[in-house]
């Protein structure tokens, strides 16, 4: 287990190091009270966060939210739609609240659609977006699953975007989970791409290949923070898609990220 922060590392609020929770992992939490969910959060111990939708609540509402209970929030995931629609709204609410990167979270099958030249057409919008976005002080990304390592009309669409984008105008958020389900080494992203994975998403796998709370499961995290400057992490996001007990959830993971990232 390591026990030194990689320097890439950004320290959270009032210098505490980076433990970041996705809260998509408490989205129906967050539908019930957002305001009691980040106190719940702020309570386990988390100093950043990475929202998947604002439940309601103007970008004004959310930092107040924020603020009250020392947190902040460097990301946030907008769907591609929004992005292609209101990306005016995205970086007024962005700049509002404090995000840092703007996180392109999933494609549908119908936004997927077939072959690899669907693929081609996204980095074109991904380098047009990400150039309004720098133009505005923010950074775009991207969030992987599996499907983008699956091999179309020869090519992988993860390499096409890779290849594809402006590696200043549109980073990774490198999902660890959706990673090793592909069958994928991060290590050799990190080489191949040095500096292009800011984000990630620290989730473990179960023996069945499920989700699991981070450190019960079977992916050796170690190695993988090891090359953490390599990569360019700066956060590193708690998230399980699914969990039946959110709270020890939460608990448990991050407990073992602060552990990786040598919180003590």
């Amino acid at each position: 287990m390591l026990t030194l922060l990689p320097a890439s590392l950004k320290a959270g609020p009032a210098g505490r190091k980076p433990v970041g929770l996705q809260l998509y992992t408490l989205r129906e939490m967050m539908k019930v009270s957002v305001p009691a969910t980040l106190k719940l959060v702020a309570a386990v111990g988390y100093s950043d966060l990475e929202f998947a939708g604002y439940f309601g609540h103007s970008a004004k509402d959310i930092r107040s939210l924020l603020d009250d209970e020392g947190l902040s929030a460097p990301a946030a995931h907008v769907p591609l739609d929004t992005l292609a629609t209101k990306l005016d709204v995205v970086i007024e609410d962005a700049l509002t609240v404090g995000h840092k990167y703007i996180v392109m979270p999933y494609l549908t099958d119908e936004q997927r659609g077939s072959g690899i030249t669907p693929y081609y057409r996204l980095a074109a919008n991904l380098n047009r977006w990400g150039e309004q976005l720098k133009q505005a002080g923010l950074q775009l990304a991207y969030h992987n699953h599996d499907f983008e390592f699956a091999t179309l009309d020869g090519e992988q669409p993860f390499q096409v975007l890779l290849k594809e984008t402006d590696a200043n105008l549109m980073k990774m958020e490198l999902d660890l989970y959706w990673t090793a389900k592909a069958k994928q080494d991060p290590l050799a992203l990190f080489a191949a791409h040095p500096g292009r994975f800011p984000l990630w998403h620290v989730k473990d796998m179960a023996s069945d290949g499920g989700f699991a709370d981070v450190g019960s499961g079977n992916i050796d995290f170690a190695p993988i923070f090891a090359r953490a400057s390599q990569a360019g992490l700066q956060y590193p996001f708690v998230e399980r898609d699914h969990t039946d007990d959110k709270l020890t959830t939460i608990q448990r993971s991050y407990k073992a990220l602060s552990s990786l990232v040598g919180n003590r």
